[in-house]
């Protein structure tokens, strides 16, 4: 918290540019409004900051209304300060979030997750207190945002967002799957023969130390022969870049983690439940289907989540190669130094992976046994 008030009355707030091309002026939160709206929303902070000297649970619980309450006040102190210091005379000036705005935000969340795990408070209860924040930032855009440099980035793009957005779920949700499918054969096979174990891992292994650009290259050649020489697979679109490489490499890439998680999660399950079962008359089938593998069930779901999480970071590097998805955005505007564009892509990506974390974070929460439903 202490760090959050350094950084909300020293670092640049918000940024104001007359349009897209000309650099805009910074201003800090002390600058907007006379700076008394920023002082009075440094005082939570400082009372959050005093309460976690000597915490308490009726301190925790005062803590985290006051955080939540910041994380909401955010955008519509953003609102007001656009209304204050945008010209209605200047219909294409666009108003950036500066670097205060994003580490206020950065550490309120991460103040947030704290105040969960110390409270013992579920994680579908720890989504629920961000619904107040994601009201203010929706009504905000609705209303008042308009001139946000990021919504004016979105609003020119909002076909090509969706369609990217929609490649990229497509190509991890593939990826993903087919890893699934695959780590569980393997993982079987590696269970009865310790030469395709070794072998297994080496491999995987191997894969993982490639670096993704390097694999996207060695992949182009054989992939454009394939293309070029075999008719059904030129139907369907496979060639050196496009979607086939990006597939593959991601299909490499989330084999490791799968296999891993799926051969340990059997391996692991106690020997005397497994005996158990078998005194109970259970054949080899009903022990796999109905013991092994509901006791497997969370810590698989882990491997899951990690390879998922993985995957959707993956994809962006994807976009180099014509695969499209979110990264699309992230290259092109890196290549001409629009920063908000780079943004328009990164965040999508980041809460898609943070959204999959929580889902199947919740998921092997509620298959442990004893675990939280």
């Amino acid at each position: 918290m202490l760090a959050g008030v350094a950084a909300w009355l020293t670092l640049d707030a918000i940024n104001v540019a007359p349009n897209r091309i000309v650099p805009g002026s910074p201003y800090s939160s002390l600058e907007v409004m006379g700076g008394l709206p920023a002082l009075l929303m440094a005082l939570p902070m400082l009372a959050v900051a005093v309460l976690a000297w000597q915490p308490s649970h009726k301190g925790l619980r005062l803590s985290l209304v006051a955080v939540v309450a910041l994380l909401t006040l955010l955008p519509l102190w953003l609102s007001a300060a656009t209304a204050v210091l945008v010209d209605p005379a200047m219909p294409q000036a666009r108003v950036g979030i500066g670097s205060a705005l994003w580490l206020l935000l950065f550490l309120l969340l991460l103040a947030l997750i704290e105040l969960r795990t110390r409270l013992g408070l579920s994680r579908p209860l720890g989504w629920l207190l961000l619904l107040p924040m994601v009201l203010g930032w929706w009504l905000a855009l609705a209303l008042w945002l308009e001139p946000l440099a990021l919504q004016r980035e979105y609003q020119a793009r909002s076909d090509q967002f969706t369609s990217a957005l929609t490649t990229h779920l497509m190509l991890v949700g593939a990826a993903v799957g087919a890893s699934l499918v695959l780590a569980s054969l393997l993982a079987l096979a590696m269970r009865r023969n310790a030469g395709v174990r070794r072998a297994g891992f080496g491999v995987l292994n191997f894969l993982q130390t490639i670096p993704s650009l390097a694999l996207f290259g060695l992949l182009l050649a054989p992939l454009a022969w394939l293309g070029s020489r075999v008719d059904w697979l030129a139907t369907i679109g496979v060639s050196g870049i496009g979607w086939a490489p990006a597939f593959l490499a991601l299909l490499g890439y989330s084999l490791l983690p799968m296999v891993r998680n799926i051969h340990v999660a059997l391996e692991e399950v106690d020997p005397a439940v497994i005996e158990s079962a078998r005194g109970m008359g259970m054949s080899r089938r009903q022990v796999f289907l109905q013991v092994r593998l509901p006791l497997a069930l969370p810590v698989v779901l882990e491997g899951i989540r990690i390879t998922t999480v993985q995957a959707i970071g993956l994809t962006a590097v994807a976009a180099l190669i014509g695969a499209g998805g979110l990264g699309t955005f992230i290259f092109q505007g890196l290549g001409q130094a629009a920063m908000d564009m780079v943004l328009l892509g990164a965040l999508p990506i980041i809460g898609l992976a943070l959204m999959a974390d929580a889902l199947f974070g919740s998921l092997s929460e509620r298959f442990r046994p004893g675990g939280a439903a």
